[in-house]
């Protein structure tokens, strides 16, 4: 009998905490895939069952939207913040590095209990200061710059001489030689990662950010070979870099079943971190313009959350919601309390609940890339969104647009709205007027190292006869 009751209560013991373990959470998000570029969302010829069929086991926000480039949607998402308020207006010459003083996703994880790990493109500054080991992450295996391989003058670059194919890569603090194409080497130290951690109390948080299909487009043969005959080879190699990501992404989804983590694990797959780009002249999913640009297309990246026991399959949310929200979500799913405002609120009401109440917000879009050195410029390629509209800076004018009846943003309709137009106008004056103190990097540039910093790294660890 006494050794019957020790049994139940070393039971209830282990039952009482897996009830209060906190979900562990994986973030997917490719680089530079449109809304087209998914069978699910319309495309006629590429094929991504893998998302496909994750999309009818969870909730989609359709109207979820991102920044028009990548190191501005990557700092909103670690921070809550729009880009600009964590001094990204770029992508190279320094601006592309999220400030020092920002409070990042990792970082308020970590004071939940979790462990944290971050896969691919990181893009938010080379520098060791700026490294993800610095901003919360404890498995680090990324590459540098915005691309493999891709180097600018001052200190965002990848080391040298690197490829898609075979890629050295940095690895908590160290360059690895290794074999393979990059996609499936992120997906595959994600997965070893993750199984490494399955059998700790402490719950994950893995950020899972192939640079793919972002350029230059190389990859294996055998993964785009079947789509030249109809699309050529460019967009061929597109769409092989996206069902290869497709075939990852299940590979780990089928993985979480095989160690029983799917049903206490959180995914997220983002469809892209900015507009369309490759695969627009084939499919653009109706959505006027893409990567860039200020336009719908350039912006509106379907988000899909599985959230086991609390969201309901195949259900979807046309609430305005974007890359922001993610900070605060999680916040709020992990029990992690901040004190600091950002912009982005919290998804849960309708995960809970796709019907739920969502007051009206507005955000904006603002592509920066202003030239090096010179001012920012208020009216560059811009917009602002509401539940119901999106004013369009251009051509030296607003332009107005009702989503409601005109998704494709083809029919202007500021003239008739001048009240719509003054309002929506005003609240972009307001914030232009707002974020001038927090554009902390628009001199970073006078500041840049000689030597690219991922280069000097690979010198150091390599010897001087390294090729760089």
């Amino acid at each position: 009998m006494k050794s019957i009751l020790l049994l139940c209560l070393s039971l209830g013991s282990a039952l009482s905490l897996a009830a209060e373990r906190k979900p562990n959470i994986i973030l997917v998000m490719p680089d530079d895939a449109g809304m087209g570029d998914y069978g699910c969302f319309g495309s006629p010829i590429i094929k991504t069952p893998s998302v496909d069929a994750f999309k009818k086991t969870a909730h989609t926000f359709t109207q979820f939207h991102v920044s028009p480039t990548c190191s501005p949607t990557r700092s909103a998402l670690m921070t809550g913040n729009h880009e600009f308020k964590n001094g990204v207006t770029h992508t190279i010459h320094e601006r592309e590095r999220l400030t020092t003083g920002a409070i990042t996703l990792p970082q308020i994880l970590k004071s939940a209990g979790y462990t944290t790990g971050v896969f691919g493109k990181w893009h938010l500054g080379d520098e060791a200061e700026y490294q993800p080991e610095k901003r919360g992450f404890d498995e680090v295996y990324i590459h540098g710059a915005g691309g493999i391989g891709q180097s600018y003058p001052g200190s965002c670059g990848d080391a040298p001489g690197n490829s898609n194919i075979n890629p050295t890569l940095r690895h908590n603090g160290k360059f690895v030689k290794t074999e393979g194409y990059c996609t499936d080497l992120f997906f595959d130290q994600a997965a070893r990662w993750i199984d490494a951690n399955r059998s700790a109390d402490k719950p994950f948080f893995a950020y899972i950010t192939p640079n793919a299909p972002h350029t230059p487009h190389v990859l294996p043969e055998k993964y785009y070979a079947h789509h030249v005959a109809k699309v050529g080879k460019g967009v061929a190699r597109f769409y092989g870099m996206i069902e290869n990501i497709d075939a990852n992404f299940g590979k780990l989804l089928a993985k979480l079943d095989e160690w029983k983590l799917a049903e206490n694990t959180i995914v997220i797959y983002m469809t892209s971190d900015n507009g369309g780009t490759a695969g627009r002249q084939v499919f653009d999913a109706g959505l006027r313009g893409g990567k860039g640009t200020a336009w719908e297309g350039g912006t509106r990246a379907p988000c899909l959350i599985r959230w086991p026991g609390v969201t309901k399959a195949d259900t979807e949310s046309s609430a305005l919601t974007a890359h922001i929200d993610i900070f605060p979500t999680l916040a709020e799913i992990t029990g992690v309390e901040f004190k600091h405002r950002i912009d982005g609120r919290s998804l849960v009401p309708l995960l809970k609940d796709p019907n739920a109440a969502w007051p009206d917000r507005t955000l904006v879009t603002h592509l920066g890339r202003w030239n090096v050195g010179k001012p920012p410029e208020k009216f560059g390629v811009c917009s602002v969104r509401n539940s119901t509209h999106s004013l369009v800076r251009e051509k030296n004018a607003w332009l107005l647009f009702d989503m409601r009846v005109d998704p494709g943003q083809k029919t202007d309709i500021a003239a008739a709205h001048p009240d719509i137009v003054k309002t929506m106008s005003a609240a972009y004056d307001q914030w232009w007027k707002d974020i001038q103190p927090l554009l902390v990097n628009e001199d970073a540039h006078k500041t840049a190292p000689k030597v690219n910093p991922y280069k000097e790294l690979y010198r150091k660890q390599f010897g001087d006869s390294a090729n760089l």
